[in-house]
């Protein structure tokens, strides 16, 4: 699709846009200013997150390169809900809405004041799906980046991530360490401005952007703070302006389902975050694909795991920058067939061409396909009588991957995370948390877990979700959700419960005729939240399979041919 002509031409071109322009002179722009493009130029720049304050000085240097190339940049900002600082209390339920709010942020300045194209910054988890959402929805020229992931902190000769923080606390309730180890932890674990170093779901999406085409080459790695970050954003400022005069190419040429393929692969080749399972689809939804948890799991299956990273490997994104980048794993991907290098980019090159020249894998942080860490991916998509829709784990990491015990129920986190902080749980049970409508995310109890020398020999199984960081034997997203009667709002207290992860099953071990029972008595519990965001969100928003999603997507514009 190519566009009629400028949209910004709506806001600024012929005498009854008088008004319009006087609002724009007022904000110091001339009259070659307002001839110009107008490119939109998002972020989430603040004190929400230390994820989304590398963005200031990358935001300034995109703006410039837009300058050079003949645009006229307009920046501005939208929201961004720390999941660390959410983590554990009710404020969770904010995250995932948020991610919807980014989106729809997005769409309402770009298409309200009629930007003719797009550079969207993300940084925090649920910010980078966000903006590629928006980037799909509004259909315009447009590029992601990555504000870049923090440096890895030191402790006692040890390299740290923050989940090293939330571990430690486990650590030191049982006694295994000190409150001045702990401290020391706490204190070094994050030494930089950034978002997390592992990967997690940052810069697992990071790479799922990298992978589908949507921002430039080979910069997803690249820690947050280094200078060398300004280069590329003044490099897309250019790009995107390309981009605008030749007519492309959009976000919906470049996302269709073979790069959504692309997407998941890296995912599970690097052992990555179990939120992308939840953010493919949704990305797809806004591009009018069907992409499902089904598809997701097809191509995690097919996948080997690769990356040895944590929180199931060694290695942090620092270590990825310094052996090459994302481009390592994209190349062996691409030569091992489980990417599609005839996928197109932001540059209007494919793929392959842009990762042809990128380094081998050096056998130790990233893998030969031919002699992988696992044969299939570090995430896994189950099915069963306890999720039939769908639920997910991730893999990697995992010292076995069969697990039978009885059930302990908890009816919500808080629950389930006093019982863990006093010790009120035993090895070989199976934890589960249900009514978690929001899918709040449970890092705070999986780690505490961890920390307290239990990692596998308990399971966790909610239709919650987990941190990109969580590692052990929890199995989240389950689907149907309890809240709306699915199987796993019928367990009860004792239940057997079967988890076999290579068989990519999980199940509840009682009689179909018990189950079917249970099914007749249950009744729904009253909405937690009668009102606000919270309430409009549980009214509009869809099941995990399909990404949680809140519109049928495609939206549509009428700005182009």
């Amino acid at each position: 699709m190519r566009m009629k002509k400028w949209r910004s031409r709506v806001t600024t071109d012929g005498l009854d846009r008088a008004p319009h322009r006087a609002f724009m002179r007022a904000m110091g722009l001339d009259d070659e200013a307002l001839a110009k493009p107008m490119i939109g130029v998002v972020s989430m720049k603040g004190e929400q997150t230390p994820c989304n304050m590398t963005h200031d000085f990358q935001v300034d240097a995109a703006k410039a390169g837009i300058a050079e190339a003949g645009g006229t940049p307009r920046e501005f900002t939208t929201i961004s809900v720390s999941d660390g600082i959410s983590m554990n209390h009710e404020g969770m339920k904010f995250s995932l809405l948020s991610r919807e709010l980014i989106a729809d942020s997005i769409e309402a300045v770009v298409h309200g004041l009629a930007y003719d194209a797009l550079i969207g910054f993300g940084g925090c988890d649920k910010t980078l799906p966000g903006v590629m959402m928006g980037m799909i929805r509004c259909n315009v020229p447009s590029i992601f980046i990555y504000g870049g992931s923090a440096l890895p902190g030191r402790f006692e000769g040890k390299t740290l991530t923050v989940l090293d923080s939330y571990e430690a606390v486990g650590g030191f309730m049982t006694g295994e360490i000190d409150e001045a180890t702990l401290a020391g932890i706490e204190r070094a674990c994050l030494p930089t401005i950034g978002a997390c170093a592992g990967q997690f779901t940052a810069n697992t999406m990071a790479m799922v952007s990298e992978a589908m085409g949507l921002t430039m080459p080979n910069v997803s790695m690249i820690p947050g703070v280094y200078a060398e970050r300004a280069q590329v954003a003044r490099r897309a400022g250019r790009l995107v302006v390309q981009m605008l005069q030749r007519g492309g190419p959009l976000p919906r040429q470049i996302v269709t389902r073979k790069s959504l393929e692309n997407g998941a692969a890296i995912v599970a080749a690097t052992g990555g975050s179990t939120n992308a399972a939840l953010h493919l689809p949704a990305l797809a939804n806004e591009a009018g694909i069907s992409f499902t948890l089904d598809d997701v799991g097809d191509v995690f299956a097919r996948t080997p795991l690769i990356g040895n990273l944590r929180p199931g490997g060694k290695y942090t994104a620092k270590d990825v920058y310094d052996i090459g980048g994302t481009a390592v794993v994209i190349r062996a991907l691409v030569e091992s067939g489980h990417i599609d290098g005839t996928c197109l980019t932001i540059t209007g090159r494919t793929i392959a061409e842009e990762y042809s020249e990128a380094n081998a894998p050096d056998g130790e942080i990233i893998f030969r396909t031919r002699a992988p860490i696992m044969p299939d991916g570090g995430v896994a998509v189950l099915k069963g009588n306890l999720c039939p829709d769908g639920a997910v784990i991730k893999i990697a990491g995992l010292k076995k991957l069969v697990f039978e015990g009885n059930a302990r129920v908890f009816e919500d986190e808080e629950e389930c995370v006093d019982a863990v902080r006093n010790r009120e749980y035993a090895a070989g049970e199976v934890l589960v948390i249900r009514n978690e409508p929001g899918m709040r995310e449970m890092l705070g109890v999986t780690a505490l877990i961890y920390g307290q020398g239990m990692g596998e020999k308990v399971a966790l199984i909610t239709d919650g979700r987990f941190s990109g960081a969580t590692r052990g034997m929890c199995i989240g997203y389950i689907s149907p959700e309890s809240f709306i009667g699915g199987p796993l709002a019928l367990v009860r207290e004792g239940d057997r419960i079967r988890i076999d992860a290579g068989a990519r099953r999980m199940d509840l071990l009682i009689d179909a005729n018990e189950l079917a029972q249970r099914r007749q008595a249950w009744k729904q519990r009253p909405p937690r939240h009668r009102a606000g965001a919270l309430a409009k969100y549980a009214r509009l928003v869809g099941q995990a399979p399909g990404g949680a999603v809140t519109h049928d997507g495609a939206a549509e514009w009428p700005w182009f041919d």
